[in-house]
């Protein structure tokens, strides 16, 4: 019998189902989106500015967007993790890559909620 010895961060089947459940989000969105700009008979600023200025909206939107990010993180992590072998350039593009997540979902809630 063959004792195996689990070690890591045990990411595998948690990750796969975030980003399962962060695609059923934004293909949610995307399609309630879709179908409201398919009503409408004219496409204009007053159109898009009644549409989020609903704070409904604007919380799928950023929900929309967190998940976005998220499922973006979980991606590349697995990327860099199975392609960039040095553990200092790994910890490089983790860091920049979390950092310019970071920055745009501020950016994003400024965006939506800002003047």
């Amino acid at each position: 019998m063959v004792n195996r010895v689990v070690t890591g961060a045990h990411y595998g089947l948690r990750d796969w189902l975030i980003q399962r459940i962060t695609a059923v989000l934004m293909a949610l969105n995307s399609v309630a989106l879709a179908g409201y700009l398919l009503m409408q008979p004219r496409l204009d600023y007053d159109v898009w500015t009644a549409l989020f200025s609903s704070q409904t909206v604007r919380t799928f939107t950023l929900l929309f967007l967190l998940s976005l990010f998220y499922h973006a993180w979980i991606g590349i992590r697995d990327i860099v993790m199975d392609y960039v072998k040095p553990a200092g350039v790994r910890l490089a593009i983790h860091v920049l890559v979390i950092l310019a997540l970071l920055l745009y979902a501020i950016w994003s809630v400024e965006i939506l909620w800002g003047m």
